[in-house]
Parts: C-alpha cells; sequence; structure tokens
C-alpha cells in the first residue's frame, strides 16, 4: 500500500534523524555532572554571591549586557536540573538534596540583592526589573524547551554551548534580584511578581528535566510500586497546574492590554486630523476595570464639547465602546501627569510639521499678491505695446475672474483682458491680439472683453469670445 509505504519512509526518517543513540554519555556520567551541580559549597556559593551583585548592578544601571553576564556565571541551574533529573530517576535522595541548595541559593540572593537595593541611592524601577515582574504562559513555554535544551544538552556527548544559552533565556538570576528590589523598596508587586517568575522557570525547568530523562530511558536507581509512580505523578502535576494557572490569567490581560493600546493608537491616528492642531501625546490606561484614552493636542484650540461628543461617538467603529476619553487642549505644550511620554523630540517635529503649513500658505498667498501686482503695474507696459501692433486698441486692462456656475459648485478661472478700441478689429485681428496677449503673459487662454462703451453709465459690455459672429454680452 502506497499509505503504508509513506509512513515506514517517514518512520525512517525520523528514526535517522532524531534518534539519540550514540550521542548520548553513559547515565553514571550525567548523574556525576548533575551531583557537581546540586552542591552549594565552595567556589559555587562565592560565584553566586558574585552573580547576585552583578545582576544587581545590571538591574540597577538597566544593562542587559551586564545581566546576561550574571545569567552566565550563575549556578542556579545546577540544583533545578537536580529535582528533575532526580525524579526521572526515582533518586528521592537527589530531589531533597537538590530542593534544598536551591531554596538556600534563592533565600541568599534575595537576602543579598535586598541589602543592596537598600545601600542603592537608585530606587527607581527600569524597564529590566518591570519586564521580571509581570510573567505571562510565555515565561512558561521557555522555561520548558529550556529545561529540555538542558538536559538534552548535558546528555550530549559533544556538550556544546547549551548550557549557557538555556541559563540566558529562562533567566533565573534576574527574577531573584528583582524580589530583593521590591522588599527593598517596599513594592511588593515587584516582590511576589519577581518571585512568581522565578517559580515558573524553576518548576518547568524541572519538568522538561523530568520528561526528557523519561524519554531517554534512564533506568530508575530505585524500585517503587506503581502506587507510589502515581503518588508522585499527581503531585508533579498538581504543582503544574497551579503554577500555570495564574500565568494564563496574566497572559490574557497582557493580550487585552495590547488589542486596546493598538486600538486606541489606531482611533487616534485616524480621527484626530486637523489642519492647524496637532496629537501631542497618547496614553491608553486600564486601571480597576476602566480604560482610558488621554489625547493632549496642541495648535488652534478647538471647540471642547463639540470635539469630544464627535470623538466620543467614533470609539465603537474601533471596538473601544464605553471607553472613558480625556482630550486636554492648549497652544503650547500640556503636561499632565507622570505618565506623559511625550519628549522634545515630539514637540520639534510638530513645531516643524507647523512651521511647514504655515510656510505653505504664505507662499501661496505670495504668489497670488505677485500675480495681482503683476496684472496691475503690466497694463501700462502691455497698452504700449499692444498700441503699436494694433492701432485700434485705445487702452487695455488684465485680470484674473473666477466664475461660478448657479447649478454647480463647480469654478472656472478664467484670464480676461479689458479693452477700449477706437476703430473696428475684426474677427483675424482679434485672434491675432489673443494670441499676442497668451504669448506675452504666458497664460493658454486669454477672453477679450469689450468695454468701449462706458460701462459705468450701465451700457453693456460685449465680450469677444470668437464662438459666435454675434459678441454675446457681459
Amino acid at each position: 500500500m502506497i499509505i503504508d509505504r509513506i509512513a515506514n519512509m517517514l518512520k525512517r526518517l525520523v528514526s535517522n534523524y532524531f534518534t539519540l543513540t550514540g550521542y548520548t554519555v553513559a547515565q553514571e556520567e550525567i548523574d556525576a555532572e548533575v551531583k557537581r551541580g546540586v552542591s552549594f559549597r565552595g567556589t559555587n556559593i562565592v560565584v553566586l554571591i558574585f552573580a547576585i551583585f552583578i545582576a544587581s548592578l545590571g538591574l540597577n544601571t538597566n544593562s542587559t549586557a551586564v545581566i546576561i553576564g550574571a545569567m552566565l556565571i550563575s549556578p542556579l541551574m545546577g540544583p533545578i536540573i537536580g529535582i528533575g533529573f532526580g525524579l526521572g530517576v526515582q533518586n528521592f535522595r537527589l530531589v531533597h538534596s537538590s530542593a534544598r541548595n536551591l531554596a538556600i541559593a534563592a533565600g541568599i540572593s534575595v537576602a543579598a540583592s535586598t541589602v543592596f537595593f537598600m545601600i542603592s541611592p537608585v530606587g527607581e524601577g527600569h524597564s529590566e526589573l518591570l519586564a521580571r515582574t509581570s510573567p505571562t504562559i510565555y515565561d512558561v513555554l521557555i522555561a520548558l524547551f529550556g529545561g529540555g535544551a538542558g538536559i538534552v544538552g548535558i546528555a550530549s556527548r559533544s556538550k556544546g554551548n547549551v548550557l549557557p544559552g538555556v541559563a540566558i533565556a529562562t533567566a533565573l538570576m534576574p527574577p531573584l534580584c528583582t524580589a530583593g528590589f521590591g522588599l527593598a523598596t517596599l513594592q511588593m508587586q515587584y516582590f511576589f511578581g519577581a518571585l512568581y517568575l522565578f517559580v515558573i522557570n524553576s518548576i518547568f525547568i524541572a519538568l522538561a528535566t523530568f520528561i526528557g530523562v523519561k524519554a531517554m530511558k534512564y533506568t530508575p536507581i530505585a524500585v517503587v510500586d506503581a502506587a507510589w509512580n502515581r503518588r508522585v505523578r499527581r503531585i508533579i502535576y498538581t504543582i503544574v497546574a497551579l503554577t500555570i494557572l495564574p500565568s494564563i490569567y496574566l497572559t490574557y490581560n497582557m493580550i487585552s492590554m495590547n488589542r486596546f493600546k493598538l486600538a486606541a493608537d489606531r482611533f487616534v491616528t485616524q480621527e484626530f486630523r486637523f489642519a492647524a492642531t496637532h496629537v501631542l501625546s497618547k496614553n491608553a490606561t486600564k486601571s480597576d476595570g476602566e480604560r482610558r484614552i488621554d489625547v493632549t493636542l496642541i495648535g488652534r484650540i478647538l471647540p471642547a464639547d463639540s470635539l469630544h461628543v464627535a470623538m466620543s461617538s467614533r470609539l465603537q467603529y474601533y471596538g473601544l465602546e464605553g471607553v472613558k476619553l480625556n482630550i486636554v487642549q492648549g497652544e503650547s505644550p500640556v503636561f499632565s501627569g507622570p505618565t506623559q511620554t511625550t519628549t522634545a523630540t515630539d514637540i520639534y517635529r510638530i513645531a516643524q510639521e507647523a512651521l511647514a503649513e504655515r510656510q505653505h500658505v504664505v507662499d501661496s498667498l505670495e504668489a497670488r499678491l505677485a500675480t495681482t501686482s503683476r496684472n496691475d503695474t503690466i497694463a501700462l507696459q502691455l497698452s504700449r505695446e499692444v498700441r503699436a501692433l494694433f492701432p485700434q486698441v485705445v487702452s487695455i486692462a488684465v485680470s484674473r475672474s473666477v466664475f461660478g456656475s448657479s447649478g454647480s459648485e463647480r469654478s472656472d478661472t478664467v484670464n480676461v483682458a479689458l479693452l477700449r478700441y477706437a476703430g473696428v478689429l475684426n474677427g483675424v485681428g482679434r485672434q491675432r491680439l489673443r494670441d499676442f496677449l497668451a504669448a506675452r503673459l504666458k497664460e493658454p487662454d486669454i477672453v477679450l472683453i469689450d468695454v468701449t462703451k462706458d460701462i459705468t453709465l450701465g451700457h453693456d459690455a460685449q465680450a469677444d469670445n470668437d464662438v459666435a459672429p454675434k459678441e454675446p454680452q457681459l
């Protein structure tokens, strides 16, 4: 059967590329390496203390490079791997020793970082600190995959750089230092949030190690009955479930907040478009179940009540029903609180845009003024030239007029030459005059109007458009 042959081919492919046989070291070697990492005496405890202060300095100065360095030298990964490995091979003495050493190391880390941040003059939470206070389901997945890579790296003959990469990805030391910062500054939301992230990393690295040991079919060192095995598995699954549930809730809140901010940004960008008024800043927040959008405008003051009603009615089209909208206006930048994110660059950019817009208006007005001035001064010069070429023309005036139609909103701009004749100018002569004026004034079309009669006495002036034999009345 074709299906059977395809299945066998895929099976051989997976077996050839994903088999670990021949690529892993003996169980005794792994066991010895894990036990060395579990111990927290001598050099391990000294390195841990140095790693604590390096991580604390990195968080204090908001330096990612320093924090990465602390993760690389931190020995916290050893006891966590020991817990997972001990559970996998049913070495409960190793599990107990690893858990005890992990608790001691975590306690020392929190205590040392608390002392550091109590002494440090910097008491402000930077982005690297805040990033460790709101764990989500993504942190769970990072720890799970990181733990899986860690146990495979330990079992591998080639070793490579797996464990340092896992230490950086899972970030065990920074959450403990952030917890110490929370205690030192009495900000308990930092303490509990960072401590929860450390618990997530520890449990799911250990879980991935346990699964890896079972998948590689390492031999248990102790024989236990089936009932004991089931009890251990229930305990593990219960701890995993209790650990993961809060992260799911926090992930939901994070995704919901991100969607709200994206919708708010799209709403402000698309709706707050005004000729002489610009958005100086926008901020979307959520507190105690209330969603709020603060918008600060700079430039021409708009009617506050009408603006608020108009903008509030548009919220529903962006999925922002029930959101409270707060609009602040001012001729100059207005700063409404610590959540203001406007920078000098933003203000400079907005000022430049406003200046460019005003310069465009000035240039347009100057162009119109130049055209009007030219029409006012060119008549005398044109009259001499026209009189030399067309003796029948006594005087000439040039203007630009806008004609509107009563049946349409469309308007037409027409270049008009007002002429007084001393004699008859036939059709050919009028066409030559029109061509001359078009070339002289650099205008594509000129309408000639005969004003020989005294129009101030209510007499009609005749327009010369050469469309019909009889000239139409103006």
